[in-house]
């Protein structure tokens, strides 16, 4: 596994749960059906690089201001949510590898409401940090550092007109980043799945080696933001309790509109970066039309490029997944992007107009966009890692009386080692005091992830931050070739799934996470601390 072989369709299709897509009960308001927008296909504001004096690399600036924001959603109304800078999503990043991102967050929040519960029940629903999804860059110091947290003013600072407090944060991105598609969004514990489906999400495009192949570059280059909004009576409510996720109906959105149009004309390519910023629901994404379908090449999962494009007529993204796709136009017609479980299109596809002639080409090969790892470098064969992702329901009283754990290796202690730990009020839940997983950097290690929910509608997307990890096995099923991901499903059923990766941790220490990415099982505790140290 020392070099990256072809992509084949049966080892994407192998990399991804079978089942686990559950429906997803509404989805648009009462009486108001979904309904493309006119005019051009919305993309969000593109923040993009530029020089600065003394800075050496080009730097990308970007101002992120958070305040609740009345928006207009085509196709469904107007809601009043937190946001950056006033949009679903906010503004779409830019950079290439060497370049520096450099932010300024102003929290224009009202002061957090009291919380008296523990910290894995949700609070501080007006903090927030930001977690660059999937890039490979420091998790310390002002970087991507999630266990940060800017907070609004306190009350007597509000009462007093103390100015709104601004924080800031510059990543370095290393030369050799793996061009591709990411994300950003806020990722304080608790606080988490309430501002998610809110809104507040955006991309970021790492330009590099792929964006230069020929059939790339004449392809129109497209972002495709799936949000997941929980909207009641015009906002967000407030996460309140454990039925509060099932209680209210999912919005979805592409780009800040219900089902949009796209254009595009027979012949023609276009590349899409799909990405699923979703809290809850994951997409298993078709495009059809009248007893057709349109074919997605699919050139890069998770932000890592494959070495050739893979025809699929699906394409899977467990919740913060992304997906970068060659599409072309065929026979002239309306199109649906559509995802299993999801009542109405996430957007439509007009193909019209004058055919392009000759029909534009796809690539046949791609730059890889990042060598495998061999297992024969494992650092000690006799010690792999087992995360297990378990629920325990009625442990707790009050509105959030189930548990969201993580077993397996090195597990949170429990508050009563010798009691019931199924009953167990601290056992695999999330201590920020305690380190679960050290980890050397220079060392590759195997790990193999699991559910044991045995309901296939549950979902358990496993997430480690800031190193990428390598699919080799899916229900002991090997992958040939292995697939990067940073963010990989698991879906309940008798038994669960089960995956084997490899890791390499390398580049940068600091501390930070690893956890589940249905993320109110993030906010009730369905996460670890992971610390990564020089060898």
């Amino acid at each position: 596994m020392g070099e990256n072989g072809g992509v084949s369709r049966r080892s994407v299709l192998k990399a991804f749960p079978a089942v686990g897509y559950a429906a997803v009960s509404g989805g648009f308001p009462s009486g108001r059906r979904a309904v493309a927008a006119p005019g051009p296909f919305p993309q969000p504001v593109v923040s993009t690089s530029r020089p600065v004096s003394g800075a050496g690399a080009p730097v990308v600036e970007q101002t992120l201001d958070v305040r609740f924001t009345d928006v207009f959603v085509p196709g469904y109304g107007r809601i009043t949510t937190r946001t950056y800078n006033g949009t679903i999503p906010g503004p779409t990043l830019r950079l290439r590898g060497g370049q520096t991102l450099r932010l300024t967050h102003i929290n224009g929040l009202p002061p957090n409401p009291p919380h008296t519960g523990g910290h894995n029940t949700p609070h501080s629903p007006n903090s927030f940090n930001l977690h660059t999804h999937g890039m490979h860059v420091s998790p310390s110091g002002h970087a991507d550092n999630v266990l940060r947290e800017f907070a609004p003013r306190t009350p007597e600072e509000a009462a007093a007109g103390a100015t709104e407090p601004r924080y800031a944060t510059v990543i370095h991105v290393p030369d050799d980043h793996p061009a591709g598609t990411y994300w950003y969004h806020p990722h304080l514990h608790g606080a988490i799945a309430e501002q998610i489906v809110g809104g507040m999400a955006g991309v970021i495009i790492v330009e590099g080696d792929v964006d230069e192949i020929p059939e790339i570059r004449a392809a129109a280059d497209i972002v495709v933001c799936i949000n997941e909004l929980k909207v009641k009576d015009g906002k967000v409510p407030a996460f309140t309790s454990g039925g509060w996720v099932t209680g209210i109906p999912s919005t979805f959105t592409v780009n800040g509109t219900v089902n949009p149009t796209l254009r595009m004309r027979p012949g023609e390519v276009q590349r899409w970066r799909l990405v699923a910023a979703t809290a809850f629901t994951a997409l298993r994404l078709q495009v059809i039309g009248d007893g057709a379908r349109l074919p997605m090449h699919q050139i890069a999962q998770d932000g890592v490029t494959f070495s050739s494009p893979v025809a699929m007529n699906q394409v899977d993204l467990a919740m913060g997944n992304r997906a970068d796709v060659l599409i072309r136009g065929h026979a002239p017609g309306a199109y649906e992007l559509r995802a299993d479980g999801v009542p109405g299109p996430l957007m439509t596809i007009e193909v019209a107009g004058e055919p392009v002639e000759p029909p534009m080409r796809l690539p046949t090969s791609l730059p890889p966009g990042k060598p495998f790892l061999d297992e024969r470098d494992i650092a000690n064969p006799g010690a792999d890692r087992e995360v297990v992702f378990h629920a325990d329901a009625g442990v707790f009283p009050g509105p959030f009386p189930n548990a969201f754990r993580i077993l397996g290796t090195n597990p949170t202690p429990a508050a009563a080692p010798d009691g019931d730990l199924t009953r167990d009020p601290a056992y695999g839940l999330f201590d920020p005091d305690h380190i679960n997983h050290t980890l050397r950097l220079g060392t590759v290690e195997r790990w193999t992830v699991r559910t044991d929910e045995t309901l296939p509608a549950h979902n358990h997307p496993f997430h480690l931050h800031t190193n990428q990890v390598l699919l080799t096995h899916r229900n002991g099923e090997r992958l040939d070739p292995p697939i990067w991901h940073d963010t990989i499903g698991l879906t309940g059923g008798s038994p669960g799934d089960s995956v084997t990766f490899l890791v390499k941790y390398e580049d940068f220490t600091g501390r930070t996470i690893t956890h589940c990415h249905q993320l109110h099982h993030e906010d009730l505790g369905m996460m670890q601390a992971v610390d990564y140290v020089e060898p």
